[in-house]
């Protein structure tokens, strides 16, 4: 295939997925979903574009998942998850193990003869599937704006971060129990299991702490290099774990957070950059996934994916939530009903199903056929119904009144070490009835407006500045405070501050050197 015409292939898909994406978001629809939609449609069933290379979508698979695991710690607070640290670490451990062996033995009675599965394939199969996916967790409860009660939304979140390792080192464990045959040696594969998280974790905070020390001691000319840099850090974290035997998923995890929550030079240029890498990595990642599908196929499986589906959903899901949050009396009855239902799979099950196929484990392209065929059950069936259950058991809260969506006419950025605050206003005919000069706004007295866009013009205005309807202004404070103030004052309904007070230091701010709030 020429490059030229690869390029040409590859344009398309991306164009035709992210105005997928545009469009299914004013119908709820998950957009990860419609990006493996539009990877199906041009696929060999679909406009005959044929992809068959197993390798190629492992690697794709494995490299889109490090920098998104990565990217998830970098935006994750120390401070946002400590309230809800101990219970998401229970359910990304316990709750993962516990989906798998529900999951695989109740498959062991009920799935047709016909699939040929025995009981370690059937738990291979539900370890596969046995983690939240983080990619479709943060895409539907961030982009449908779910205001939810009892910090429910920063536990879905962390669970769904954490939670990929466990099932990762579940899914090399039953793919080595499958290939020994026989009677396998459990204590040296809960050896191996402990070791393998013990050595992610201690490989992730020290690569981590490394990678903050040498991106703020190196001195580069060209300040765009630096998000490079960091993104090359973390691929390196994620192989050399690899490499002394650890859980490559945790430590890239963990090194994003420890990253994360550091002071390093050109953070909020990095944090952009791995915004748009994130969703890069998404992209290709779904795309390759569903090309790699042959819908035709499906019909094989369809009985048996439904069937699973609806297991996980109705059956194991709730059970491992439930028995992992049984120390946690806060999280009520219909707290745990809805993470129970935010069993979100993604691609990562259907990563971990290639996983499989590059073993060579028996029937691996039946069990791809019905992980992929679970993940589509889940997006349609939970995804798109998040609202209405967080609705109908009563844990989610009204909307806001929002602010008018800004325009970002104003492409200045500080520093986080300077503790500011910036909006943008635009003037209406309501602000001018005070007076038309920059004086009669009567803003708080640590907020400024510190420049003023009128059409293609920019210019700092001064107290005697005459405003017209229409201009644009950027106001600077100095905390969120009293930037809620000034936009008060200026009739603008003010958004809850984005920094909440910072409770006494525990062990994991140590631990993470948490500095963000």
């Amino acid at each position: 295939m020429q490059v030229e015409f690869l390029l040409l292939i590859l344009s398309v898909l991306f164009f035709a997925s992210i105005l997928a994406g545009k469009a299914g978001s004013r119908f709820g629809v998950p957009a990860l979903l419609l990006f493996l939609g539009v990877g199906m449609l041009f696929g060999s069933d679909g406009l005959g574009i044929h992809f068959d290379n197993i390798k190629v979508a492992q690697m794709v698979g494995t490299v889109a998942l490090s920098a998104i695991l990565f990217s998830g710690g970098l935006d994750t607070k120390v401070g946002d998850i400590r309230p809800v640290l101990k219970p998401g670490v229970m359910l990304a451990t316990l709750g993962v193990l516990i989906t798998a062996l529900a999951t695989g033995s109740i498959l062991y009675f009920i799935l047709p003869h016909r699939v040929g599965l025995g009981l370690m394939g059937c738990l291979l199969l539900a370890a596969t599937m046995s983690s939240t996916d983080s990619a479709s967790v943060f895409s539907i409860l961030r982009g449908k704006g779910l205001r939810l009660k009892h910090n429910l939304r920063p536990t879905l979140e962390l669970e769904s971060g954490a939670n990929d390792p466990m099932a990762y080192v579940l899914v090399l464990t039953f793919i080595s129990l499958v290939q020994q045959g026989g009677s396998p040696n459990w204590g040296s594969t809960i050896a191996m299991l402990a070791v393998q998280l013990a050595v992610g974790a201690v490989a992730g905070w020290l690569f981590g702490k490394a990678l903050v020390w040498t991106v703020n001691k190196i001195n580069i000319d060209n300040a765009s290099l630096y998000p490079i840099l960091v993104l090359a850090g973390s691929f390196f974290v994620f192989a050399a774990t690899y490499y002394i035997k650890g859980n490559s998923y945790l430590a890239v995890y963990i090194a994003g957070l420890v990253v994360g929550n550091s002071k390093f030079v050109h953070r909020r240029s990095t944090r952009s950059f791995f915004d748009g890498i994130t969703w890069l990595a998404q992209l290709s990642m779904f795309l390759t996934l569903g090309l790699l599908v042959n819908p035709s196929e499906l019909k094989e499986v369809w009985g048996a994916g439904v069937i699973i589906s609806f297991v996980m959903i109705f059956v194991s899901r709730p059970l491992a939530v439930f028995l992992s949050l049984i120390p946690f009396r806060k999280y009520t009855f219909r707290d745990r009903l809805f993470v129970s239902w935010v069993g979100l799979r993604g691609a990562v099950p259907i990563i971990f199903a290639i996983t499989c196929r590059a073993a060579g484990i028996p029937h691996s392209d039946v069990m791809f056929n019905i992980v992929f065929l679970c993940t589509l059950v889940s997006l349609v069936v939970q995804g798109t119904t998040l609202p209405l259950v967080a609705r109908w058991l009563g844990v989610s809260e009204p909307p806001e009144e929002q602010r008018p969506e800004l325009s970002q006419d104003f492409d200045i950025d500080f520093p986080e070490e300077i503790k500011s605050a910036t909006a943008e206003a635009e003037v209406t005919a309501a602000m001018l009835k005070r007076g038309t000069r920059m004086m009669d706004f009567r803003l708080p007295e640590k907020t400024l407006v510190i420049m003023v866009k009128r059409g293609d013009n920019y210019f700092v205005p001064t107290g005697r500045t005459e405003l017209h309807l229409g201009d644009r202004l950027m106001l600077l404070s100095d905390n969120h405070d009293e930037l809620h103030q000034a936009l008060s004052a200026l009739g603008i309904a003010p958004q809850p501050a984005d920094t909440p007070t910072k409770p006494r230091r525990k062990w994991i701010d140590i631990f993470f050197d948490d500095t963000t709030s």
